[in-house]
């Protein structure tokens, strides 16, 4: 690697693009690793590899992991993804959309790849302030897992190196990290965050994630890029 390397976690949404491109432009090499993980919303990996093919990352790797085999996650069911719940009302309490264990399992995943790769910089593109109130979104997580990647790795141990959990995104606001991206040129119609889009990939606009997306760009002053049903939810309009 003639640039050091970065393990970045890419889901196809609007904050993993934003965490590569900021990566990208500190002068990374980036390693996109995205998930097929039974989630109902396949068609994010589509997104991602649009975003990967964009930030041309040096290498863009899918690993399949059957996580709909235990459910337990509107995401990996056929339970019902909420909507319409107002702005305010995100980010209090654990939705049915939080996937068990999910960020664990995906950073345990990009740590095989960083250690393998002879990187210690892994990137996940969390958020602690406009989210959903997941708990494996927060600071003492991130801090607790990169505890655990020091102590769990040949690298970290024998060879006394020592990885890096990087959160670029985890204290902005939806607005600020939206602001970020549009700066370093990402493209956002290349994206999809939605917990429920369509069979052709438009989105709801009613679900927590489409809400928190629509409210950034427009307190940017910006219109959404992406492909939206045409009923949207009155809070998104708000």
């Amino acid at each position: 690697m003639t640039k050091p390397g970065a393990v970045v976690l890419l889901s196809g949404g609007l904050d993993s693009a934003t965490a590569a491109a900021m990566t990208k432009a500190r002068g990374y090499d980036l390693y996109a690793l995205s998930f097929r993980y039974g989630q109902r919303h396949a068609l994010e990996l589509e997104a991602a590899q649009r975003v990967a093919a964009h930030l041309e990352v040096v290498w863009h790797a899918i690993m399949d992991i059957d996580l709909r085999a235990f459910g337990g996650s509107a995401l990996t069911s056929d339970l019902a993804v909420p909507k319409d719940r107002s702005v305010d009302g995100i980010g209090t309490g654990i939705p049915i959309t939080y996937v068990p264990a999910r960020n664990t399992i995906f950073l345990s995943f990009a740590l095989a790849w960083a250690e393998t790769l002879g990187t210690t910089d892994i990137v996940i593109g969390v958020n602690a302030l406009d989210y959903s109130g997941y708990p494996d979104c927060r600071p003492e997580y991130i801090a607790a897992f990169q505890h655990l990647a020091n102590l769990a790795t040949r690298a970290g141990t024998e060879l006394k190196q020592r990885f890096n959990i990087q959160t670029p995104l985890i204290l902005l606001s939806k607005q600020e990290i939206i602001a970020r991206g549009i700066a370093l040129g990402v493209d956002y119609g290349l994206t999809l965050s939605c917990y429920d889009p369509s069979p052709t990939g438009e989105a709801c606009g009613r679900c927590d994630a489409c809400q928190l997306r629509l409210k950034g760009f427009r307190e940017n002053g910006l219109e959404d890029p992406a492909m939206y049903q045409k009923e949207k939810s009155v809070n998104s309009e708000q």
